[in-house]
């Protein structure tokens, strides 16, 4: 039996009023990766060919590029988003937040190494 008020017990459990602001982040990263996943597929099967020189040559174009690094960092925040609600809804106490911040990290380590490579391309100092 506790002593403390149903109030009491409650407190600090309520709404963070990021919820909606979470809905709409997903469903407006969802469209964008809809319309940027559609760009990347169609621009590689224009390619044709998947050799190096080829590749290399595609992220070399100013608006490729540019497309490319918003297609990597959407794709990442989208994950990052989808990756908490599934560690809130799933893990629970102290591992939780662990989870979340570790989830944070990789999404953003993975994202800056994918960014850094697409202008390393972009502006020529890829062998």
């Amino acid at each position: 039996m506790s002593l403390r008020s149903p109030l009491g017990k409650v407190l600090g459990l309520g709404a963070a009023k990021e919820g909606v602001k979470h809905w709409w982040s997903q469903r407006v990263t969802a469209i964008a990766l809809a319309l940027l996943g559609g760009w990347f597929i169609g621009s590689l099967f224009l390619l044709g060919n998947f050799d190096y020189a080829t590749v290399v040559a595609w992220i070399r174009n100013p608006y490729d590029a540019a497309l490319l690094v918003l297609f990597i960092a959407t794709l990442a925040y989208h994950s990052l988003l989808g990756v908490q609600v599934v560690i809130e809804d799933y893990v629970a106490g102290a591992l939780k937040t662990a989870a979340i911040v570790v989830s944070n990290f990789l999404h953003v380590g993975v994202s800056v190494l994918g960014i850094l490579a697409v202008l390393r391309i972009a502006f020529g100092s890829a062998p």
